[in-house]
């Protein structure tokens, strides 16, 4: 095994966490359905989707370096929000909270002198800075539109537009 026996655990828990985060999202764009704002909906399942994607990259890539995959049962989402700008509000706290887990990576990685993860987990650094920042704007967003969602629906569904 190319990694430490507190890498490949700190690993597997980040994959769990990874994991948490895409069920947090999917429950988050049924609560967004509900309230009949589809395009947010839409937006947080493709969130979901890049969320399980991060999880998939770093179980590869202890495939890679040896490592032991375990994969732990993903805690229950909330599935009950006071309105959409707590929906945006538990994302963006979510977003942060991955933050937090891939900085203590991170630390670990330097600590080890484990260089392969440390460049492995750069990219991870840099996609926070996004993820973050994304969440940020969004929930910048809903607080200036107030009652008016259709508004944040109609800057979503521009923004999800594909570029030409």
């Amino acid at each position: 095994m190319m990694i430490s026996e507190t890498m490949n655990a700190k690993l597997n828990e980040q994959i769990t966490a990874e994991f948490a985060a895409a069920h947090k999202y999917l429950a988050m764009a049924c609560a967004f359905d509900s309230r009949g704002l589809k395009i947010l909906c839409q937006r947080f399942v493709q969130q979901a989707a890049e969320e399980r994607d991060h999880a998939m990259k770093i179980l590869h890539y202890m495939l890679e370096v040896g490592g032991r995959v375990h994969l732990e049962a993903v805690p229950e989402p909330a599935d009950q929000f006071a309105n959409p700008k707590a929906i945006v509000a538990a994302a963006l706290e979510s977003e942060q909270h991955v933050t937090r887990l891939i900085h203590d990576l991170v630390s670990l990685a330097d600590s080890e002198k484990d260089y392969a993860t440390r460049s492995f987990l750069q990219w991870f650094v840099d996609e926070q800075v996004e993820e973050v920042a994304s969440m940020r704007d969004l929930l910048t967003l809903v607080e200036l539109a107030g009652n008016n969602l259709l508004q944040v629906e109609a800057r979503i569904r521009h923004e999800m537009m594909p570029k030409s």
